[in-house]
């Protein structure tokens, strides 16, 4: 008989602390909880995190020398054969047909400093004007990079390369066209047009480039 009422009032007395507890001071107790804003401040504190992002700037600056590589894809780009276009023309005909395709370049957009106009015979006349004010002032135009510019294959080898070259065979001895065509394939960047007769041209051609 003892062990009847022992049992209930144990009962009773394990529900009514979880309870009574539960409500009144769990209820407070959360509200401090949402004071992990103090515990936010002693992360900023810590050194633990601020060192973390020194080694993520380093990560960075790793991944930087992976930015070069694709500088190394575009290098062969530049290397790459240029396009070549054959327009038919007689020897005597060949600059002039040279200048329209300088003129259809500008007009497609091309700026005129990346085009360069390599002659093997007679030279064009605005190289001729201008070595009359010397070298020094005609290749000094050619190192501006301002305008198209016009330099005879005997000399061609001394001009930099750029994206366009047009070359004229317009004479000259059979041997200094393949000279001349083979170094203007070299200095030509994305096209290399010649003008001139197309079974002389596709001869040269085969064996210059």
């Amino acid at each position: 008989m003892p062990l009847i009422p022992e049992e209930p009032q144990i009962h009773e007395s394990a529900q009514g602390p979880r309870v009574t507890p539960s409500a009144g001071r769990t209820a407070p107790t959360p509200r401090p909880v949402p004071g992990p804003r103090p515990a936010a401040p002693p992360r900023p504190g810590r050194p633990g995190p601020a060192r973390p992002a020194p080694p993520a700037q380093r990560v960075s600056r790793e991944s930087a020398p992976a930015k070069p590589a694709p500088s190394r894809a575009t290098a062969p780009a530049a290397s790459a054969t240029p396009q070549i276009q054959l327009v038919p023309a007689s020897a005597d005909g060949a600059l002039d047909a040279a200048e329209e395709a300088v003129d259809l370049l500008l007009e497609s957009g091309r700026a005129p400093g990346d085009v360069l106009v390599i002659t093997t015979g007679e030279s064009h006349p605005w190289a001729v004007h201008e070595l009359s004010f010397g070298e020094v002032s005609y290749w000094a135009q050619h190192d501006a990079r301002d305008d198209v510019f016009y330099t005879d294959a005997a000399v061609a080898s001394r001009a930099a390369s750029r994206p366009v070259v047009v070359v004229a065979v317009n004479g000259g001895p059979e041997a200094a066209g393949a000279k001349a065509l083979s170094l203007a394939h070299t200095k030509a960047g994305a096209l290399l047009v010649v003008c001139g007769d197309p079974q002389q041209i596709n001869s040269v051609l085969g064996a210059a480039v």
